[in-house]
């Protein structure tokens, strides 16, 4: 039978832990009680936290018995995450803690399916969550008071998280059936591009739109991993810029990793490569003044990619698509790779463009399942966009 996991340190938070783990049960959740604190139960558990810490690739010893609370938070946190990834019955997760607790759970929670239940109440819940949420679907919920005992307010919070969490479990949402999923990169400079493709495709495929923005490759991708697509348009790379040269909106050193991961149908471009993003001109690192720049709006600034640059780019890109073994195929727009980089525009320049598609060529070692194909035009050529679209239809039909 699928159970709610309760999860908190129940050395510190016993109490909590117990009140929310009997709300749940009274809202009609089969519930399993998960200790994940290092000084020992102050209430009964189903699951302890040395089995927990068992899971540690080091054993319970890297986190159990340790002086350091920073280590011992670290080193639960590891386990607690290979831990939950290995139950089968799992019906959701709510947790409850501090800042060593949140640390803890999320830690788990984003190793999760997206899709399966996650609620988070937390003393950091009003301030900055992305450390903890990063691109999973998290429910963060704030505790109000902190957690130093049950008072009248801390009830009525953790009674509501225990209806949120069985409402969830109790009434999932109806299996995506249908179409397949696709998954597009998009820029403001390549939405006429992706626009297209999506238009051309939605018959056959629920199309899902990521914006380039570092967290939306990395949502793109986590579903990939979650194997909830069936294909990869990716348009819009230019996250790799911002990751190579200090922008504001960087990929990670994972991007494209779970395209060879999970050897998705993939087809890619070179949208958005001409450019950094930097937030307000005063933020921009001195090293970059007297580059090229275009105020994109009050908040942000575009820096044209150089010739070297757009080398290393060109380099990294098909460096991590050589090791890919499904199908890829590789889109090359030889007059110019956004809406500023256009002939006559303020970012157009041939030559570096020239030096970025040479890079890809030579490092993405072609085969006859990976493939790169140049075409006299530009990116928001709607003739591009159908050629993308034609592109991840023929790998659809063979």
């Amino acid at each position: 039978m699928k159970r709610i996991y309760v999860v908190g340190t129940a050395d510190t938070k016993g109490e909590e832990l117990a009140f929310l783990a009997d709300a749940v049960a009274a809202a009609g959740g089969a519930v399993a009680r998960v200790d994940i604190g290092t000084r020992g139960a102050t209430v009964p558990v189903e699951i302890a936290a040395s089995e927990v810490a068992a899971h540690h690739p080091d054993g319970a010893g890297a986190v159990l018995g340790i002086d350091d609370r920073g280590t011992a938070v670290a080193g639960m946190g590891v386990a607690f995450a290979r831990f939950i990834q290995s139950r089968d019955d799992v019906a959701g997760v709510i947790g409850i803690g501090g800042g060593g607790g949140t640390s803890i759970v999320t830690a788990g929670m984003r190793a999760l399916p997206l899709g399966l239940p996650k609620i988070m109440v937390s003393t950091l819940a009003s301030g900055d969550t992305a450390p903890y949420v990063d691109v999973s679907d998290i429910v963060m919920m704030p505790s109000v008071t902190d957690m130093a005992g049950l008072n009248r307010l801390s009830r009525v919070v953790l009674h509501n998280a225990a209806q949120a969490i069985a409402g969830m479990v109790a009434r999932p949402a109806p299996s995506a059936a249908g179409k397949p999923a696709l998954g597009l990169t998009m820029f403001g400079v390549t939405t006429p591009c992706v626009t297209t493709i999506a238009d051309r495709l939605r018959a056959k495929y629920d199309c899902m739109v990521f914006h380039a923005t570092g967290t939306g490759g990395r949502s793109m991708e986590k579903l990939a991993d979650s194997g909830l697509l069936a294909g990869v348009l990716d348009i819009t790379t230019t996250e790799v810029c911002d990751l190579l040269f200090g922008g504001v909106l960087p990929a990670t050193q994972d991007r494209f990793g779970a395209i060879a991961r999970t050897k998705l149908p993939y087809v890619g471009s070179v949208g958005a490569l001409d450019m950094v993003n930097f937030w307000a001109p005063p933020t921009i690192p001195e090293r970059y003044r007297g580059r090229l720049f275009y105020e994109h709006n009050p908040n942000v600034t575009l820096m044209r990619t150089t010739a070297d640059e757009c080398r290393r780019i060109g380099e990294w890109i098909g460096g991590r698509l050589a090791r890919c073994e499904g199908p890829v195929r590789f889109l090359i727009a030889e007059k110019g790779v956004s809406a500023l980089d256009i002939e006559g525009g303020a970012f157009f320049d041939a030559e570096a463009d020239s030096v970025l598609f040479e890079a890809i060529e030579r490092t993405i070692k072609p085969t006859n399942n990976r493939t790169v194909t140049r075409l006299p035009l530009h990116i928001n050529d709607p003739e591009f966009a159908k050629a993308a679209a034609e592109a991840l239809l023929d790998i659809a039909r063979k």
